[in-house]
């Protein structure tokens, strides 16, 4: 190992690991992980697999068919849908629909509902729209029956149940030039129009599975996280899952999902069976109620704060004060420009952008040290500890903050089967097949979470037809083309809220929050000159692709490096629909300025209203 660098020192202090070692050893996990199917190594869940998508919680309830006209139509219920439908209303638009699949609001978390899910961002920054409601969180991170219900306060608050279509899917969606106006069709019968649609279908809405062969052969249970067979296993999303104590459950997954319910399977199960392919980096989560004398002292604003504070030291940016003070505030102080200033402070220079570069990796090798070293204290068993080890950089996967996941493997009745970066070998009758050994199985699980990297309409579940018959699909093939993300050529009056070609943020609510006061901006910009339509100009979209072209290249070698996952389009490079090939390169505090930046103009530059 050679000398440690004095840029380095002066940061992190002298090294004990070596970084050639360690970087060879990252790129010798992820090559025995790649896969020349990429996405395509996932099962569409539809046809034979079409019950992993149905709805457990609620009996379908029946209903006439709809036909009828509306201003403004809301694809989705989940925070997307509520802050639009929200801000519309304090906007005074009154004539709102929203068109929901799950028979409530909550979106994501209407459908996670599985033992031990909540948020891994702080609640105080994650549940939208705290101060309207006046609310605040019983944990610093919430868990999904907390979420949940303050979903459907903030339904309640802003009146969006009234005239809102559940248990409702959309089936089709297409301009009608001759009334200017989109015709909506769905799985009930229903018809009707609307001037405006906004599609807050979300990100990771759609289930997927591996495509194992074998998959449709099991003979025992089998259910998606996303969709929790709780008749099956007893209990609630707090555990106590007492009808699988003579059960044999295996679980497919090792996410983030995963990290949150192998705990509760774990202390239910008569054997619980855990299939990794790759192994999460699970740091300490620290998870507490809230303080009354803290909230008590918060003062008017303090959400919009403490978000705005969060959100800049995850993007690089340095505070006065860390407001949130978490896992993940700590793994950026330590991987950002904050240890480049403080490296720079001491050596009394500035660095430059190599010296930066190499000072970012050199602290995500002790952080992911670090990390690795915890699985090693906690978990009992050499051979397992190894297993869970994580052997990529810190971003390379969404990183995990759990204090009971890594403990769980110290029950004699769980077992960790390992399959070495390939995946689970095939699916019998009876069990799994790794490595040619059969584990046999009275119920298998899939944490295997949700499409990404497939294209928008396949996510969406439908096609969308624009102008002159044009497809968005076939518009989109090649890759996306809007402004700024929420609008596109030939697809007038509609808009698209999530991570279309804006900012990927670790607090997604806060950029869904930014989106629905965008368009609410520019529908009240139509309104208040007397149109009815709006739609972004060729060369408003030209321009915006050429700002994301010029940001592409952003991360594109850190993310090659990766070992696979849905950030880095399975390893394979080239997906124009893949996470990152959507993302704003320059990240959310530049794509919030350059939002408010177009609004404060009041030219609404690269828009048409007619």
């Amino acid at each position: 190992m050679s000398e440690t660098p004095d840029i380095v020192r002066a940061s992190l202090g002298e090294i004990d690991f070596d970084p050639q070692a360690l970087k060879a050893r990252y790129l010798a996990e992820r090559d025995k992980r790649l896969r020349d199917d990429a996405n395509e190594q996932y099962v569409e869940v539809t046809g034979d697999f079409s019950n992993y998508v149905d709805d457990p919680y609620v009996t379908r309830s029946e209903r006439e068919p709809v036909f009828d006209d509306v201003e403004i139509v809301i694809i989705g219920g989940g925070f997307g849908g509520l802050m639009m439908g929200g801000r519309l209303r304090e906007a005074g638009f009154d004539d709102i629909r929203v068109i929901e699949q799950g028979g409530d609001f909550g979106g994501t978390w209407y459908w996670n509902r599985y033992p031990g899910a909540m948020c891994d961002v702080e609640s105080y920054c994650y549940l939208p729209m705290l101060e309207e409601l006046n609310y605040i969180p019983k944990h610093k991170y919430s868990f999904a029956p907390e979420i949940m219900e303050h979903s459907k306060n903030i339904a309640r608050h802003y009146h969006l149940y009234d005239n809102a279509l559940l248990q409702t899917t959309v089936t089709a969606m297409t301009w009608d030039e001759a009334v200017r106006k989109w015709v909506i069709e769905t799985d009930r019968g229903d018809r009707m129009t609307a001037r405006f649609v906004a599609m807050a279908n979300g990100p990771l809405s759609r289930p997927k599975l591996p495509g194992i062969p074998g998959i449709d052969s099991f003979k025992g249970h089998t259910f998606h996280t996303s969709r929790w067979d709780y008749d099956y296993t007893g209990g609630s999303s707090e555990g106590k899952l007492d009808k699988l104590a003579d059960k044999r459950v295996g679980i497919i997954g090792t996410g983030a999902t995963a990290v949150q319910c192998i705990p509760h399977l774990g202390a239910a199960a008569k054997r619980l069976t855990v299939f990794q392919r790759t192994p999460s980096s699970v740091d300490v989560r620290n998870n507490r109620p809230t303080d009354p004398a803290w909230a008590g002292s918060l003062e008017p604003g303090w959400q919009e704060r403490r978000m705005e504070n969060f959100n800049v030291l995850v993007s690089g940016g340095d505070q006065d004060e860390d407001l949130v003070a978490d896992g993940w505030t700590d793994i950026f102080r330590n991987l950002t420009g904050i240890a480049a200033k403080t490296a720079s402070r001491k050596l009394g220079r500035r660095l430059t952008a190599s010296e930066k570069a190499q000072l970012m990796e050199m602290a995500d090798y002790q952080k992911m040290n670090a990390v690795r070293a915890r699985a090693e204290a906690i978990v009992e068993d050499p051979e397992t500890a190894e297993k869970l080890k994580p052997w990529y950089r810190q971003f390379c996967k969404r990183p995990c903050f759990h204090d009971e996941y890594l403990p769980t493997f110290n029950r004699p009745n769980v077992e960790l089967v390992d399959t070495e970066g390939r995946g689970v070998e095939r699916i019998t009758e009876h069990g799994v097949v790794v490595d040619g050994k059969e584990y046999e199985l009275d119920c298998l699980i899939f944490a295997t979470g949700f499409e990404v990297g497939t294209t928008y309409t396949r996510r969406a579940g439908y096609d969308i037809v624009g102008k002159g018959g044009q497809t968005l699909s076939a518009k989109w093939e090649h890759g996306l083309r809007t402004l700024h993300g929420l609008q596109t050529h030939g697809f007038p009056n509609c808009f698209f809220l999530g991570f279309t070609q804006s900012a990927v943020t670790v607090n997604v609510p806060q950029s869904l929050n930014e989106q629905a006061r965008h368009v609410t901006y520019i529908l009240d910009a139509v309104r208040k000159r007397g149109a009815s339509m709006v739609e972004a100009t060729l060369a408003g979209e030209e321009a915006w692709l050429e700002e994301m072209r010029s940001k592409a290249r952003v991360g594109e070698e850190f993310r090659a490096e990766c070992t696979p996952g849905y950030y880095n389009n399975e390893g394979k490079a080239g997906n124009p629909h893949g996470f990152f090939s959507f993302a704003y390169g320059a990240g959310p505090l530049r794509f919030f300025e350059i939002l408010d930046e177009w609004r404060s103009s009041g030219a609404l530059d690269g828009c048409e209203i007619y």
